[in-house]
């Protein structure tokens, strides 16, 4: 019986793949924050360090694959990935939580975005420019802000990585 996830025989190709979306992941929110002009919040950022710290734990992850170490040395640095992913899932249902006011972000999330004139030169810029409001979601796709769609690709990367973990070895 094939299954959708046949091509993943190997942990050495889950961990490229898990990498691979790890790094897509946070790439797309410094696209949108660098390219799209979306000021991340505090906790935006907060929800971005699992994954590069992920992507750093899944390089080993392929490494250990590629050059045949033990193979419980692979499924500790998936299990390793899952964690961070399920911490990046926890950040994101907390920074949600916020953003629909179920409950009170961190006191250094309420400053607000503050517009005014165009600094002349760096130094002013840093003392004019705060980050915009947890509170607020800068834009929302099929309902959900960024810090909800966090939750989703998070919750589906560590499932991916506990499925790599508890499956069978391959045959």
């Amino acid at each position: 019986m094939n299954s959708i996830l046949t091509p993943l025989k190997s942990d050495g190709a889950l961990a490229a793949l898990l990498t691979f979306g790890m790094a897509l992941v946070v790439g797309s929110a410094l696209g949108f924050e660098h390219i799209g002009g979306y000021i991340p919040c505090a906790l935006c950022l907060m929800q971005r360090n699992p994954y590069y710290i992920g992507i750093g734990v899944g390089i080993l992850a392929v490494l250990s694959a590629v050059f045949r170490l033990p193979p419980v040395v692979t499924k500790v640095l998936l299990v390793a990935i899952a964690l961070l992913m399920l911490t990046g899932m926890g950040l994101g249902i907390y920074h949600s939580g916020v953003e629909w006011g179920f409950w009170e972000g961190p006191s250094s999330c309420t400053i607000g975005a503050t517009g005014g004139d165009t600094p002349v030169n760096v130094l002013e810029a840093l003392n004019t420019t705060k980050a915009p409001s947890c509170t607020d979601a800068t834009l929302r796709v099929l309902g959900l802000s960024f810090a909800g769609w966090n939750v989703l690709t998070s919750a589906a990367l560590a499932a991916l990585a506990l499925w790599g973990v508890f499956r069978k070895p391959a045959v």
